[in-house]
């Protein structure tokens, strides 16, 4: 238990590590001249025409931060975790989340969400959990099924 327990907070302080080097990547990148403003449309995925997809790292982290709370189901096509056109979970978004911004280069954005994923394969094969790459509604309706 104790061992399991360290090992789950190994695994939350490296995607931690990873999310503090992807924004700081963004923060320093001369290909994204506009910084995201948090608008929001990006979290209707189905009306911008636009797919997040997410690792079980990642889901392990959200669950962790989240606390007593559990995950929430996507019934529709809008990220559950926006409310009134604001992030919920900011702090503790997702890989996609920080990579994609309506006005940045997208060539930039492919780049890093490459070189992102390549550091999560590689935390799924340390803490040998299975690498799956879900969309977002996939991941949380089959995380928050009975």
């Amino acid at each position: 238990m104790v061992a399991e327990c360290k090992r789950s907070t190994q695994l939350l302080r490296k995607v931690a590590e990873i999310y503090d080097w992807l924004d700081s990547q963004i923060r320093q990148s001369a290909d994204t001249p506009v910084q995201c403003n948090a608008c929001g449309k990006c979290c209707d995925f189905a009306k911008f025409d636009h797919r997040l997809f997410v690792t079980p790292p990642e889901l392990m982290y959200l669950t962790a931060k989240l606390h007593d709370e559990d995950l929430k189901p996507m019934p529709t096509g809008r990220c559950p975790y926006n409310t009134n056109g604001k992030c919920t979970i900011y702090d503790y978004r997702f890989a996609g989340c920080r990579i994609f911004s309506c006005k940045s280069d997208p060539d930039f954005q492919s780049r890093l969400s490459e070189s992102t994923l390549n550091k999560i394969k590689s935390l799924c094969t340390q803490f040998h959990i299975p690498y799956l790459y879900s969309d977002l509604p996939s991941a949380l309706n089959t995380s928050t099924s009975p």
